[in-house]
């Protein structure tokens, strides 16, 4: 049995990186993550156009990356390999090309590919020239055959992104509140992560609040949002019983008879007190996009989100009657591990609007002086780069996040391997968090119950096993597709 486990993990090594998930992470961001996220923003309308336009749109047609190069002084440009910019002090990284568009009165005029900025490249990537590099070139391109990769050169030093651990977005986790239960979720849609709170009043309504709408009667959402008749209701909570919690508070909002006159109840409750058009036109807006915005944010969607809001009552109930347990913060099936791919994501997500911003402020400038502005003109590549290059170099993360980007520890091997796969979690240290620091049984395989410091980050800073695997985010269309194959019928 020895031998046969022996040749396995022998096995296993030689076809698996330690650092597999890290590398897979960058990899989707690359590949998936940057078109989707230039999606979310592919269309902008400046607000100043020029006098004879009627219409002009800037469009963002396509993004990608190239392998890393350098240009040197004299403009000629070749490919870079690590060592040369480890030795020369320089960011291993690769240019980032975009294809953009202007459309004048619905009309296509100009095509244009320009460079936005340079992009750091994760050695061993399938975007790094050492990609895929045999034993004897990697010696050649004086590499270290046994570096498992994973980590930036940024100004010549040697950076890893650490791997942050948070509670699972888009799932409600009911937990026991000072007076009596709270639902907790944090909906997450691009650059939106927006907690909703669900809570029961001492009069026995659901109150849910998000962003700064505090405390809203659920029922009168979900009417605003579509769903009128008590009897629907009542069946979209449970179509199996019927729950006594759920009667009082359709009973308390019985006059409110159409879905005009639940989001004219909102408007006047946040205290939007324009004329009666505008009024529900905006709090409109405030349900579409940051109401459960996971679920969409087209007018379309406001019925599921009516169904989602009646299974979150029905889950509150249960556990409120002692039928369900409160979730387990600390089970490892409500955390989620944002890898050094997602990390870049969000960094790239925020600075692509700084250089939007950029962008119009630079249109608008030309337009005011009597010109029409070529997209060339308008683009400063140097924005993008300098940001991404400064987090990656200082470690500030958006969302105020310190410490993400670390200088690599090479006082030994185990240590280099130690520090690519170390978890952190956003919990403060100063402060107790007992059962955060506890081993938890679900980190059996997943997380290493021995190696994690002494003193105030104990239990807070952790390290992924060596066999441990993180996958990455799978499309919910393709699931659905083959749970539909294998014989599921869904029931609405």
């Amino acid at each position: 049995m020895a031998s046969y486990s022996k040749a396995l993990l022998q096995k296993y090594f030689e076809d698996q990186s330690v650092v597999g998930a890290s590398i897979e992470s960058f990899n989707h961001f690359v590949e998936k993550e940057l078109p989707a996220i230039l999606e979310e923003n592919k269309d902008i309308e400046p607000t100043i156009i020029p006098a004879q336009h009627e219409e002009h749109k800037i469009r963002f047609d396509r993004i990608w990356t190239e392998h890393p190069k350098i240009t040197e002084a004299d403009g000629s440009e070749r490919k870079i390999f690590p060592i040369e910019a480890r030795l020369r002090k320089l960011t291993y990284s690769s240019p980032v090309f975009i294809e953009v568009s202007s459309h004048i009165n619905k009309v296509q005029k100009e095509t244009v590919k320009t460079q936005i900025g340079n992009l750091p490249i994760m050695l061993k990537s399938k975007s790094c020239n050492l990609y895929k590099a045999s034993t004897q070139e990697l010696i050649e391109r004086g590499e270290d055959p046994y570096d498992p990769g994973g980590y930036f050169i940024i100004n010549g030093t040697e950076k890893v992104l650490i791997n942050v651990e948070d509670l699972a977005a888009n799932k409600m986790l009911i937990e026991r509140g000072t007076s009596d239960y709270q639902g907790r979720l944090f909906s997450e849609r691009g650059s939106y992560k927006i907690p909703h709170v669900l809570e029961r009043g001492k009069d026995g309504i659901f109150y849910l609040s998000f962003t700064r709408v505090k405390k809203i009667p659920a029922i009168v959402l979900v009417k605003a949002l579509g769903l009128l008749k008590d009897e629907e209701i009542m069946r979209f909570v449970s179509a199996e019983r019927q729950f006594g919690e759920v009667l009082i508070n359709l009973y308390e909002f019985i006059d409110i008879k159409t879905q005009e006159d639940a989001i004219d109840w909102i408007a006047k409750r946040i205290g939007i007190t324009q004329a009666k058009e505008v009024r529900l036109e905006r709090t409109q807006e405030i349900l579409d996009k940051y109401l459960l915005p996971h679920l969409g944010i087209r007018r379309e969607d406001r019925v599921f989100k009516a169904y989602n809001l009646c299974k979150m009552m029905k889950r509150y109930i249960l556990v409120a009657l002692g039928e369900l347990d409160v979730d387990d913060k600390d089970h490892y099936m409500n955390k989620r591990l944002k890898t050094p791919g997602d990390l870049l994501a969000d960094l790239f997500r925020v600075n692509i609007k700084v250089l939007i911003n950029d962008l119009l402020y630079n249109f608008q400038r030309i337009v005011k002086r009597g010109k029409i502005p070529t997209i060339k003109v308008i683009i400063r590549d140097k924005l993008l780069t300098s940001r991404i290059y400064s987090s990656m170099a200082t470690g500030s993360w958006v969302g105020g996040r310190k410490g993400i980007s670390q200088r690599i520890q090479r006082l030994n091997f185990l240590e280099t391997v130690s520090h690519l796969q170390r978890v952190v979690s956003p919990l403060s240290a100063s402060q107790e968090n007992f059962e955060a620091r506890e081993l938890h049984p679900t980190h059996l395989g997943r997380l290493c119950p021995i190696e994690t410091p002494e003193g105030t980050n104990i239990g807070l800073r952790k390290n992924l096993s060596l066999l441990a695997s993180v996958s990455q985010e799978v499309n919910e269309d393709e699931v659905v597709r083959s749970l539909r194959n294998l014989g599921l019928k869904v029931i609405r």
